[in-house]
């Protein structure tokens, strides 16, 4: 774990992984798509692409010339849903077994598989 961070509310399965397409629900953003670039677990926060910017004000260094930099800052796993395959909405995840015995995520408002 990094230092400074506490693991304070991060859920125990998590029903997002990197590469997922995921709707925010609430804030500034919400209503945005966006695929998981990155999955912080011990923070419980996700990486999501062109959501929650930020502006970082950069110093030049030698191998940099500075100025402002804009990026993407995690986001609570809690404010965003997974897209449907299906109707691209908001839905929620479920575990299914297959018929071959493999466990696949499932969603919720279509029952389409995920994976």
């Amino acid at each position: 774990m990094a230092r400074g961070k506490k693991r304070i509310d991060a859920p125990r399965s998590w029903r997002v992984k990197k590469g997922d397409e995921v709707i925010v629900l609430t804030g500034r953003d919400k209503g945005r798509k966006g695929e998981i670039l990155k999955v912080l677990r011990d923070e419980g926060r996700v990486l999501v692409s062109g959501i929650n910017m930020i502006k970082r004000h950069q110093r030049p260094t030698p191998s940099s010339p500075g100025g402002i930099d804009e990026r993407e800052a995690p986001i609570h796993v809690s404010n965003v849903a997974l897209a449907d395959p299906k109707s691209g909405a908001p839905t929620r995840v479920g575990f299914k077994v297959m018929a071959d015995g493999k466990k696949a995520r499932v969603a919720r408002r279509s029952g389409e598989v995920i994976d």
